[in-house]
């Protein structure tokens, strides 16, 4: 039986992780979990229901990663000890055990070390997600209620807690626009590289003669405001409406003009909420949801400005990043990266990561100019 020596692939993996530790810093976030366990131990913790809740997901979050770095020391260690099990005992079958094994930890790895490319001023915060239908009529807006889906169901596989805030339903079938929040560390970092127009090319459902329709949509990603940033808005700047929030096929779901639509004239943004009880709370979050809008707007505005000082091109946000085809073939292709995936199907029920772990390493090149 001729084995090929997996000593060598297993050193390598192990420098990985270690790389992966010093970045992460394990010590420096065993101690913030410590800190963060004694916040969450207070009695009056859930005086403030928004603070305990962001003090109870940071700390499930930090808990995970240090689990699942020590768990990956502990399984390579394991994996040597497969190895020279199934050569001192001849095993086969142990043998591809631990090629199966080899190669999980290859994957998983390989995932961790793109979160410590997640280094941008805004990368460790929430996501705020905006998905706005396009050209393609009909299809376009079953298109972004596909993407919407698509996207609560990645955040489900993670784990990641979502918020839906507002979903403006269309007349026929799918959706206008749909605004969520994913509530989880480096939501932003991992999310960010979706920014951009998505195409879908498929058979249309809507169609009685079965032809093939293009359809577009938009996905908007931007970093949840804190406390600490200084995003001002002048009342005056703002028109605020209100109205009665609606269901599919615009049936009333309230009874009353609950639901409340903010524009910021001088940038033209419109956000709105329609989830909260209360009119007055409705308002709150949407403030929220334009102050992170703004925030990112500035951010991209001080890109441009310093790239511009570098001589640097700048590319559009609204640019076309990937391709879904259902027909006449199945695939769905990442234009930036060149990443590629046979099965559509897979894809749009939230199966997203080889697709975003490439934007975060390609997008890391484009910053540095070099190596991911």
């Amino acid at each position: 039986m001729a084995l090929n020596d997996p000593t060598e692939e297993i050193n390598e993996l192990t420098g990985t992780l270690n790389g992966i530790q010093d970045v992460l810093d394990l010590d420096a976030m065993r101690k913030q979990i410590e800190e963060l366990e004694d916040q969450a131990a207070a009695p009056d913790l859930w005086n403030d229901q928004e603070r305990a809740q962001k003090v109870t997901s940071k700390l499930s979050y930090l808990q995970g990663e240090l689990n699942k770095i020590e768990a990956l020391g502990r399984r390579l260690d394991d994996l040597t000890v497969l190895y020279e099990l199934a050569e001192a005992e001849d095993d086969p079958d142990t043998r591809e055990e631990a090629d199966r094994e080899l190669a999980a930890l290859k994957s998983e790895i390989g995932a961790l070390e793109v979160r410590t490319l997640l280094s941008g001023e805004y990368d460790a915060r929430e996501a705020v997600v905006t998905i706005n239908s396009q050209a393609g009529g009909v299809d376009a807006a079953d298109w972004a209620q596909m993407l919407l889906r698509m996207y609560i169901r990645w955040a489900e596989r993670k784990g990641y807690p979502t918020e839906v805030y507002e979903t403006s339903y269309a007349e026929e079938a799918g959706i206008k626009s749909a605004t969520f929040t994913v509530k989880a560390p480096y939501a932003y970092g991992t999310l960010r590289g979706e920014h951009g127009t998505h195409r879908l090319v498929r058979i249309s459902p809507f169609d009685n003669q079965g032809r093939r329709q293009t359809s577009f949509a938009g996905v908007d990603v931007v970093p949840v405001v804190e406390t600490t940033d200084h995003i001002e808005i002048n009342e005056d700047d703002l028109r605020v409406d209100v109205y009665r929030s609606s269901g599919p096929g615009g049936q009333g779901v309230n009874t009353t003009d609950s639901a409340v639509r903010l524009t910021h004239l001088p940038t033209g943004i419109v956000v709105s909420c329609q989830n909260e009880r209360s009119q007055l709370q409705n308002k709150a979050t949407a403030m929220a949801v334009l102050q992170s809008k703004l925030l990112e707007r500035k951010r991209q505005e001080e890109a441009a400005a310093l790239s511009e000082i570098r001589g640097e091109a700048t590319t559009s946000w609204g640019t076309q990043i990937r391709n879904y085809v259902l027909h006449p073939y199945q695939i769905v292709k990442d234009l930036r990266t060149g990443t590629e995936a046979g099965n559509p199907g897979a894809v749009l029920d939230g199966d997203l990561d080889e697709f975003i772990e490439s934007e975060i390493r390609w997008a890391r090149r484009q910053e540095t100019g070099g190596e991911a």
